[in-house]
């Protein structure tokens, strides 16, 4: 098998890479290693999948139309799996344009190459925040979608809605994948937990929104991995999963956890929860267990460590 990874450099692009290519499996990996966050890290996560033999990497930004379909005429992957995306809820409401390349100009061009070059599947990127201001808890994949409290949600059920139509018209098998607040070692600087651990040893401030009192279902990113090729291994024709942990975590109490870990004191600022930000989510993983054999592992208890170990040694503090 030979697959495809866009956002190769990236938090979950770096670990899906890692986990194939151990597997002996061909990867070409894409990213066009934007700024967004440090650059830094995107670097160092590279430079370890380029120790890899069976490892090809492109610096192309999907919106390019014209270079990522010279890196699909080259390679010929089988398999695509599509985690390029511009991230983060609240940078959307300041630059929404950004979001339009990546999220939509990008995914449609990812997705006509898969048609037009006889790709088996797509796998691609979704996220917890199409569920938007929904009450009904856990999230339910048969839940309805359509009122996302951010540009970024609005793009990622966008590309559902693409996916869709594309199995509909062409028969390409396409698997969407609702990610549930990912965290772990390589993570991406702009996530909470990542924000708590650098403040909290850095003697810094740390804004608690709404008192601490907002929920995530916080996915460690091994489990994550795990449910992404089981999504490339079953390929099926056209399905939406939620990954996620199955319970929900209260942010105040994972500042405590940290905090005893680190052994030292976090400094809260109290402030009230920004536009765009949901107040709770919370997967239902009942599809997800029945058709990938998803069934996560790793609770916050072990998984905050493990992320603690590795920031320590990352950043040497």
């Amino acid at each position: 098998m030979k697959v495809l990874v866009t956002g190769a450099a990236g938090f979950i692009g770096y670990h899906l890479c890692k986990s194939l290519l151990d597997d002996g499996i061909e990867v070409l990996g894409i990213d066009n290693i934007n700024n967004y966050y440090d650059l830094n890290l995107k670097e160092a996560r590279l430079k370890n999948l380029k120790a890899y033999k069976n490892f090809v990497f492109n610096k192309v930004d999907i919106s390019n139309k014209k270079l990522i379909a010279n890196s699909f005429n080259s390679f010929n992957p089988n398999i695509v799996v599509n985690l390029a995306a511009q991230a983060g809820v609240r940078y959307s409401i300041e630059n929404p344009y950004a979001y339009l390349d990546s999220n939509l100009t990008g995914f449609l061009n990812i997705i006509e190459l898969c048609r037009h070059n006889n790709v088996e599947g797509l796998i691609y990127a979704s996220s917890s925040s199409v569920y938007g201001g929904n009450t009904k808890t856990p999230f339910s994949v048969n839940d309805p979608v359509e009122k996302p409290l951010a540009f970024y949600a609005a793009t990622k059920r966008s590309n559902e809605l693409i996916a869709y139509s594309y199995n509909n018209l062409y028969g390409l098998n396409t698997t969407g994948l609702r990610y549930f607040t990912v965290y772990g070692p390589w993570g991406r600087p702009d996530m909470a937990m990542f924000i708590f651990i650098n403040n909290i040893i850095n003697g810094k401030k740390i804004n608690l929104y709404n008192n601490g009192d907002i929920y995530r279902d916080f996915t460690y990113i091994d489990d994550i991995v795990k449910g992404t090729k089981q999504a490339i291994n079953k390929n099926y024709n056209c399905e939406i999963f939620n990954l996620g942990n199955n319970k929900k975590e209260k942010l105040s109490h994972i500042i405590e956890l940290i905090e005893n870990e680190l052994n030292l004191n976090a400094i809260i600022t109290n402030k009230a929860i920004k536009k765009g930000d949901m107040l709770e989510t919370f997967a239902d993983i009942t599809a997800s267990e029945d058709k990938l054999n998803y069934s996560p592992e790793i609770n916050i208890e072990v998984g905050i460590p493990k992320l603690i170990k590795w920031f320590k040694e990352y950043y040497k503090c």
